[in-house]
């Protein structure tokens, strides 16, 4: 049912200097379609900056279980005699959605060489103009730097 195609893009297994997180700030959920955008547009942003499949990972941490259903009512002359109201409204499967159960859960990930900081941070900041609720990008190195004296 979920409609995302795929979780994890680029080369997973590469020495990487930077880890870039989309983080989400408040309660609430995602539907399906809306994470599937902003993998898209994160996709499709670094993809054009980089250029190359082979120089970032990106990985969609968070997986739509919740499912959403309704309960559809006819809003016509006569929909009362067709209808029960609330009675038995379990309702029909629409979509599915990811509960955001806490502030800080990381929805997204993108690993990238030092050159590309920028377009992974840009990417993100495109993204996250796709979901509903507030994200903020944190950068993580994932070397330790030498230090020189």
């Amino acid at each position: 049912m979920p409609k995302i195609t795929k979780f994890t893009m680029g080369t997973a297994n590469k020495d990487y200097d930077y880890e870039v997180r989309m983080i989400v700030k408040e309660l609430g959920q995602i539907r399906h379609n809306a994470l599937e955008a902003a993998r898209v547009m994160a996709l499709k942003r670094i993809s054009k900056l980089v250029g190359n499949e082979t120089d970032f990972f990106l990985w969609v941490l968070k997986y739509p279980h919740h499912v959403l259903r309704e309960n559809k009512m006819m809003a016509f002359a006569g929909a009362d005699r067709l209808q029960d109201g609330m009675r038995l409204s379990f309702g029909k499967p629409i979509g599915t959605a990811v509960r955001i159960v806490k502030q800080g859960d990381v929805l997204m990930i993108l690993r990238v060489k030092k050159e590309h900081l920028a377009f992974a941070k840009e990417a993100f900041e495109v993204a996250s103009k796709k979901l509903p609720l507030d994200v903020e990008i944190v950068i993580t190195p994932l070397k330790q730097e030498a230090k020189t004296q």
